[in-house]
């Protein structure tokens, strides 16, 4: 399953790097891509979304649920 999040408060590489290490420690997560120009991390594998979106809460960043692109 592929699930799209819209994350807030990315500036530079290191919290892109922030953000993937986050949802990669997510149960379920199989692979993460997250582009810092569009703002989006696209997530694969089984993981609940509300986890996905507190463990990017709790690096500091925002997360919310966002249409596939």
């Amino acid at each position: 399953m592929t699930q799209m999040l819209s994350i807030t408060g990315m500036s530079c590489a290191h919290c892109v790097r922030a953000v993937t290490s986050a949802l990669e420690s997510v149960a379920g997560v199989e692979s993460v891509v997250v582009d810092l120009e569009l703002g989006r991390a696209r997530v694969e594998g089984q993981a609940d979304a509300d986890a996905l979106i507190a463990a990017v809460v709790a690096e500091g960043y925002g997360a919310e649920p966002a249409p596939p692109a």
